[in-house]
């Protein structure tokens, strides 16, 4: 490995503003203290690092309620992106999404009604025969769906969710039914990132439907202008929760609480996650999107190096008043054959705040070094033979 030691003491760094939850990085300090909230786990994540900021039982495995509807409505994103739906397909109303219980969206048994139609009423009122109707038309019914959701929860790397059903309700507590905040706030992340189109749904505060004004119940949507999402969820075995998204830019932050005692508790809790990450920290853009970080050596490639950067803006939250102490390693694999193909991981970037840790990101290359011809394959291998 080689390493390239970059300080960022002349970094430009951009602020962002705020106000109040728990243990950020450890063994930091940050200059505005943890305010006490009342849900059983919560956490709070910085989107564009995945930096966990602070965090309280976010690996117990609770239940989730109408949470797996984020689940849901990302399967039914890549089924429209796939166009295996579309937004004006009608779709017949099963009789078991019909009877499903707890919040409904009142939609017809045996009646069409169009996909976009569903997802307004499964996102924005959380209806669950709206999730099993949608988990029918995508999975061909609601247990091969389930098997469809965990099977994507692998994927995205949700290593304690199971989920039995497309909507989060059952008639008594299902404890195998379950996931974490932690891998929630993954979850929603992972909706932002792939499926901007349906995390902007989640904006919406009210729709119409069969003459009835149905409105959504995320309240921070009314009481932070900030907040773009994302999803409610009761149970008497879940308590109330909330995953909250949040843009300020140029920080998008998360929140997660699970098992809040009341509805208005939930809000308050998220809001204070909210606010008391914007305030106690700050945003340091450390690479941006397909800038060259370096030229790492590419051995049996057409050419002799290749440039290398992040696909993304890289910019992560430290303590206010600390972004001067951020340095940054870059460790290259080594060796690094050709061909490297666009895209490519072939190192990490190491970010160290003082003594600590910050945070570790892939870097890829920026470019395709095809293979070299057969006397520069043979070079290169006589070269790493005596290195």
């Amino acid at each position: 490995m080689r390493h390239l030691v970059i300080l960022f003491a002349c970094l430009p760094w951009i602020a962002s503003l705020a106000q109040t939850p728990a243990v950020a990085v450890p063994a930091v300090p940050v200059p505005v203290p943890v305010p006490a909230l009342s849900a059983r786990a919560w956490v709070l994540m910085d989107y564009a690092s995945g930096q966990v900021l602070a965090a309280h039982d976010a690996e117990q495995r609770l239940e989730p309620a109408s949470l797996t509807k984020m689940m849901t409505t990302y399967l039914v994103a890549e089924a429209l992106a796939d166009r295996r739906l579309s937004l004006q397909q009608p779709v017949t109303v099963s009789e078991r999404a019909w009877r499903t219980q707890g919040s409904r969206s009142f939609i017809p048994v045996n009646g069409q009604v169009l996909v976009d139609d569903l997802l307004k009423g499964m996102v924005i009122q959380s209806g669950n025969d709206a999730a099993v109707a949608l988990a029918e038309a995508v999975g061909g019914s609601e247990p091969a769906f389930a098997t469809m959701m965990n099977r994507t929860a692998q994927r995205l790397g949700l290593k304690d969710t199971n989920f039995l059903n497309a909507s989060g309700f059952f008639d008594g507590p299902q404890p195998t039914h379950y996931s974490t905040a932690h891998d929630m706030a993954r979850l929603a992340a992972a909706l932002v990132r792939d499926h901007p189109e349906m995390h902007r749904l989640h904006a919406v505060k009210e729709y119409t439907y069969a003459g009835i004004r149905r409105y959504n119940r995320n309240r921070l949507l009314w009481a932070d202008p900030t907040v773009d999402g994302l999803k409610t969820g009761h149970s008497n075995a879940a308590g109330y929760c909330l995953v909250a998204t949040s843009l300020r830019p140029p920080r998008r932050l998360i929140s997660v609480v699970l098992g809040a005692p009341s509805d208005e508790a939930r809000a308050r809790d998220s809001l204070n996650l909210l606010n008391w990450g914007y305030t106690a920290f700050e945003a340091v853009k450390v690479y941006g999107k397909d800038q060259t970080v370096s030229q790492f050596k590419v051995f049996k490639g057409a050419q002799n190096t290749v440039k290398v950067g992040v696909t993304e803006d890289l910019i992560v939250s430290v303590p206010r008043g600390m972004a001067g102490k951020l340095t940054a390693r870059l460790d290259s694999r080594q060796p690094l054959l050709g061909p490297v193909h666009l895209g490519t991981p072939v190192g990490t970037l190491k970010l160290m705040l003082g003594e600590q840790t910050w945070g570790e990101y892939p870097v890829v290359a920026l470019e395709e070094v095809p293979l070299a011809g057969f006397f520069g394959r043979l070079w290169d291998t006589l070269v790493l033979w005596f290195r």
